[in-house]
């Protein structure tokens, strides 16, 4: 089948999307850059054939029913990748995920040291946070695996939907899938503290029952990963509270104080030789004085905390970003529209060449 083909040759350039687009020829994403393959442009009949021939009869179903569809497939050919059917001016169209086959080490993802020490706590919150495609996940995957190797324990990770599937190493893993085994992410928090977990992993924390659930989890003893759509580190913890009603602010503030185990703000950025991507992470530490500024409700002094907490594994996205540049792993432009502080960059750099 023209899909399969289609997969293959996704596999085999190293892209991390499939694009099934009406009008336009199927589109790869490598390397964070959208290629057009060079074939004709898909018709509205082509895209609804090659996004229904990876759909069994009740996902169809449900996608007609829904008008969107995330699903988790096992494709013989390249392994396990998610579909997000949708329409588009009434047409079936499809962005398909190909997951990793191996879960990648630390030092080939470009994760610090300290991330190991973090996911080997255990009771508390640990975050990871970015928008789309920034390898949340992939992350997310690495500290469970890690934690699988390491450690007798159970863990619990309700995803939307699995991505990879681990197998048993020293501990024993349960994955649930969102709308395949539970309709919600927060239906699955109201059981998963039944189910005896040590480890609880979310793949998304996406509304305040969610939210509210990890942070319980999180306060009882369970160590909880998860992942947030947030930016950096300040709005990170400015999304948690902020989701709440204002008279349950105080409240979320003193649980994320006394949970917190720290945040992983992530972004991928292009290479200066065009080879692929580079991952930079903001990484905050809870330590006693990021819990008073969080405690207190001064999120804004979260920055000069990463700044002066170097020793204990932090480091703000400018000062990874100047790192990046001086070593040459990415160009002054990515740097600099990717930095928090821009004009505060722009000074360092003018000082560092007089």
């Amino acid at each position: 089948m023209q899909i399969d083909r289609l997969l293959l040759a996704a596999r085999k350039a190293g892209a991390s999307d499939l694009h099934l687009v009406a009008g336009v020829p199927p589109a790869l994403r490598v390397n964070g850059e959208i290629l057009m393959a060079n074939a004709d442009s898909l018709t509205q009949e082509e895209t609804k054939a090659l996004t229904y021939h990876l759909l069994s009869e009740a996902q169809r179903t449900a996608f007609e029913r829904e008008q969107g569809l995330c699903v988790s497939i096992f494709h013989t050919a390249v392994g396990r990748v998610r579909l997000t059917a949708y329409y588009h001016a009434g047409n079936v169209e499809a962005s398909i995920r190909l997951c990793n086959l191996e879960i990648p080490t630390s030092e080939e993802l470009g994760l610090p040291p300290i991330v190991d020490e973090l996911a080997r706590r255990s009771g508390g919150i640990l975050l990871v946070t970015g928008p789309t495609g920034v390898g949340k996940t992939t992350t997310l995957n690495y500290m469970v695996d890690l934690i699988n190797r390491e450690r007798r324990c159970k863990i619990v990770a309700i995803e939307d939907p699995v991505e990879y599937v681990h197998t048993p190493k020293r501990a024993i893993i349960v994955q649930q899938e969102v709308h395949t085994d539970t309709p919600s992410f927060s239906k699955a928090l109201v059981h998963v503290l039944r189910q005896d977990p040590d480890i609880i992993v979310i793949g998304e924390m996406r509304d305040l029952d969610t939210i509210e659930t990890a942070l319980v989890a999180a306060e009882t003893g369970h160590m909880v990963i998860a992942t947030l759509h947030t930016p950096n580190v300040e709005q990170t913890v400015e999304r948690i509270v902020g989701v709440f009603p204002a008279e349950r602010q105080n409240q979320v503030l003193l649980q994320l104080t006394a949970s917190l185990i720290g945040i992983l703000a992530q972004r991928l950025l292009p290479r200066a030789d065009r080879k692929g991507r580079v991952l930079a992470t903001e990484i905050l530490v809870a330590t006693t004085a990021v819990r008073n500024i969080i405690r207190e409700g001064h999120h804004h002094l979260l920055v000069s905390a990463m700044q002066t907490g170097t020793r204990d594994g932090m480091r703000t996205m400018d000062s990874v970003l100047e790192d990046l540049y001086q070593r040459g792993t990415i160009t002054w432009d990515t740097a600099l529209s990717n930095a928090r502080d821009q004009d505060m960059f722009q000074r360092k750099r003018k000082a560092t060449v007089h």
